[in-house]
């Protein structure tokens, strides 16, 4: 996959609205049937919404899973941000506490960066409900590899 960048800044990075509408387009098949959907990416933070409808497990609740995988995905575009051109970043290790069940509305994701290095990148991922209230606390850590995996470019990275 390649993903053109935008004008560059005096940073030399693309806008941040061309480059969230890329990252968007380019986000992949599960956070795309998860209707995930990004709101804010920066290297230090990375925000994304998802309905709970069409997210749950049989007894009507937010799916756990689903959970996680909102996570991994704000956590790993945050980790991809960070990696630098040339690199790709590939998930190591994910946890996640359950704090509240939901049947209905979108939660929201948002990945902090707590440290990233040359070779590892870790984020802090709050989850939380319409009012705010805490629905899932995760922590990813992502291998910054060389070589982006299939040939691919990261998006706002050449």
């Amino acid at each position: 996959m390649t993903v053109e960048t935008g004008p560059a800044d005096a940073a030399g990075t693309s806008e941040p609205a061309d480059l969230l509408a890329q990252l968007n387009a380019h986000r992949g098949e599960l956070p795309r049937k998860l209707g995930i959907e990004l709101l804010e990416a920066t290297p230090e933070r990375v925000v994304g919404r998802m309905p709970v409808e069409g997210n749950r497990q049989p007894y009507g609740l937010l799916h756990g899973g689903a959970s996680v995988a909102l996570a991994e995905t704000v956590g790993s575009i945050a980790a991809m941000l960070n990696a630098g051109p040339g690199r790709a970043a590939v998930g190591l290790d994910i946890n996640a506490t359950h704090h509240r069940a939901l049947t209905s509305g979108t939660v929201t994701a948002v990945a902090t960066r707590i440290h990233a290095g040359r070779s590892a990148a870790m984020f802090d991922i709050r989850i939380t409900d319409e009012q705010g209230r805490p629905v899932c606390t995760s922590r990813l850590t992502c291998l910054l590899r060389d070589q982006p995996p299939a040939g691919g470019t990261i998006p706002g990275r050449g």
